[in-house]
């Protein structure tokens, strides 16, 4: 099995080579009927995001939209590394991570 690096390793290239290759399995799994495998490697695609953003430009207390969630809103409590943890505006009030990619 090939040897593969953590996000966290790689470089801006290698992060945007792999988002390009993860979409594009994403787009065939989609035309394939795979939704299993298209909700995997979109998220996977999330998370490579994650890690071209700077986790300082995220400020805990500030609300920020959700991508692909209209009309829902976070709020980061604190930032761990790529993850805001915080919660939904109108949630169940329970805590959860998101990557800093799905906030807008």
């Amino acid at each position: 099995m090939e040897n593969e690096k953590r996000y966290s390793q790689m470089t801006e290239a290698e992060l945007k080579a792999e988002i390009a290759k993860v979409k594009e399995e994403a787009r065939k799994a989609e035309q394939m009927g795979m939704v299993n495998q298209f909700a995997v490697l979109e998220r996977k695609a999330v998370m490579a995001k994650a890690y071209l953003l700077d986790p300082a430009d995220f400020k805990p207390g500030t609300i920020y939209g959700i991508d692909g969630d209209p009309g829902s809103y976070f709020k980061i409590d604190y930032l761990n590394g790529v993850f805001a943890w915080g919660y939904r505006l109108g949630g169940s009030g329970k805590e959860e991570a998101l990557p800093i990619s799905l906030l807008k």
